[in-house]
């Protein structure tokens, strides 16, 4: 098959005028195009008044060998390549214990999934509860101010980024296009399609929830397990050569041990408990750079008609997006982080008497605010005290939070204008802000340092010279975003190893080699791939 890249149409453009379109690119007739489908689309309001939207095409044609080469020096004619995915191997029949994956978020779905397809009956320890549950305890904090610490946005079945955007888009690299695996994957479970061909595809928390259950279900069908409600407290070591450790398996919270001689860690970055046993028995982390902020909320409608103008509205536009930086004068840089178009911002903690805020939608996006996380960058250096202390970093804030917004789990909040201007907010204004227990307005300047406080108001106002409306008196800022990635890196070599225990796979967000829903289901496939390489060198000596 032939592929074209930076085909542009008018916005409002008929089917016919695409296929048109191919074949005045190529200057071949109707009867040399036997079929065509859309690999990518993207739109582009930046160069001209014109709405363009962009297109990559995959076609089938008589000739190919033909054009190709009349085509051989225009980068936007190539071969279609293949991004259909590979399995590495099978399962061997005498395989002594079964792979442990540990989590049931994005990451070790993926993980999961891919040894379960490969023949490696996969058993899955996730410490919360299935999805369903898990929504009903999670509702409880958002409506009734009750936490379930082992139920709740970080933990169960779907992770994280079960209540999120449902974002499917990252900067990654993937030479092997994993990222088309996932996406596949998820449509196999009931995305909707254009997931694989729109440029920033989402599919949002109501939709995730049926997708995982679906996955899990395949998982199961495969022969993998997937065990509830069983949370890991340990891991079962012994002695190795070249001071190293191997695993032999683990030990849950009821006391149980399950052997296995290949475990994935894929935990995400708010199982503090497992760090912090991590840490305890040798294994190799490292303090690593996280941010921390707060969300922002402005009317939908502001940003649609910054971003979008006169298109504002269009059902193949949907509600517009952003992504923002500014670089501060004391030497910090303050960045938008997980936007959600048409979302609301939610209560994120795991853990009792913390404040944490993060960012939903639903597929729909059709909420009337729009938030995003604005955050400032932090390093080591910031939080001295070995690979934990960001941890403990993170506690703190969230601590604070939990005190200023009045020990209830309501947040503290500041309208923007006030924020600037250095003094409390007594009254919300035109914004209602979304966040639910609720929102307790004053000061936020106590609840993050200095320097992250000085950064982020000198941001948005420069900010507010790219989207009109940015800095606008009214528009809420909620405390605090703290979880934006992990605080360590459960550091791992090439063959995606722990640096020093054989057979521990560390994985996704937590171990930090991901950052979002498509990178973490990428980064589980991966792992699963080395794992089963793993497995199977012995096989092939």
């Amino acid at each position: 098959m032939l592929r074209i890249t930076e085909l542009r149409l008018p916005l409002d453009h008929t089917p016919e005028d695409l296929a048109a379109a191919a074949l005045h690119k190529l200057r071949i007739p109707a009867s040399d195009l036997l079929s065509h489908t859309v690999f990518k689309r993207s739109y582009d309001a930046r160069k001209s008044k014109l709405m363009l939207l962009i297109y990559t095409l995959d076609l089938e044609v008589k000739n190919e060998a033909a054009l190709l080469k009349k085509f051989a020096d225009d980068h936007h004619v190539m071969v279609t390549p293949d991004t259909s995915y590979h399995f590495v191997g099978q399962a061997p029949a005498n395989l002594a214990h079964r792979p442990i994956v540990i989590g049931f978020g994005p990451c070790g779905i993926f993980a999961a999934l891919i040894l379960a397809q490969m023949g490696f009956k996969p058993i899955v320890l996730e410490r919360g509860k299935e999805v369903r549950e898990r929504t009903k305890d999670t509702w409880g904090l958002w409506r009734k101010n009750i936490l379930n610490p082992e139920s709740n946005v970080q933990f169960g079945e779907g992770g994280a980024g079960t209540f999120s955007d449902g974002k499917l888009y990252s900067q990654i690299k993937d030479p092997k296009h994993l990222g088309r695996k996932v996406l596949a994957e998820f449509v196999k479970a009931g995305a909707p399609e254009e997931i694989l061909y729109v440029s920033k595809p989402h599919i949002g928390t109501f939709r995730l929830v049926t997708m995982v259950e679906n996955m899990r279900a395949e998982i199961e069908s495969l022969g993998g397990e997937i065990r509830f409600q069983q949370r890991v407290t340990d891991l079962l070591l012994e002695d190795a050569a070249d001071n190293q450790k191997q695993v032999r398996g683990v030990r849950l919270a009821n006391g149980d041990e399950l052997r296995s001689d290949h475990i994935v860690l894929a935990v995400g970055h708010s199982a503090r408990d497992t760090f912090e046993m991590l840490y305890e028995r040798g294994v190799f982390v490292e303090a690593k750079p996280f941010s921390i902020g707060f969300r922002i909320e402005h009317p939908q409608s502001l940003i649609d008609q910054a971003r979008l103008g006169k298109y504002a509205g269009h059902p193949l536009l949907g509600a517009a997006d952003y992504k923002l930086v500014h670089h501060a004068s004391n030497g910090r840089a303050v960045y938008s982080f997980c936007m959600c178009p048409g979302g609301t911002v939610v209560a994120a903690t795991s853990e009792e008497n913390r404040v944490v805020t993060n960012g939903m939608s639903q597929y729909s996006r059709n909420e009337r605010n729009a938030n995003a996380g604005i955050v400032v960058g932090i390093t080591p250096t910031d939080y001295p005290g070995g690979p934990l202390a960001g941890i403990a970093f993170q506690r703190a804030l969230e601590s604070k939070a939990f005190e200023l917004g009045g020990g209830n789990y309501e947040a503290p909040g500041q309208l923007v204008g006030d924020f600037i201007a250095g003094k409390p907010s007594t009254r919300l204004g035109a914004i209602e802000p979304s966040y639910k227990p609720g929102l307790k307005l004053g000061d936020l300047s106590p609840s993050l340092p200095d320097y992250a406080i000085a950064a982020i108001r000198e941001a948005l106002p420069a900010f507010d010279k790219q989207i009109k409306g940015f800095a606008m008196h009214d528009a809420v800022l909620t405390g605090v975003e703290t979880r934006t990635s992990s605080p360590l890196r459960i550091t791992r070599g090439n063959d995606c190893q722990s640096l020093n225990v054989r057979g521990l796979f560390p994985a996704g967000e937590g171990a930090g080699y991901a950052g979002g829903i498509l990178s973490a289901g990428v980064d589980g496939i991966k792992v699963a791939e080395a794992l089963a390489q793993q497995v199977l060198a012995p096989q092939h000596r």
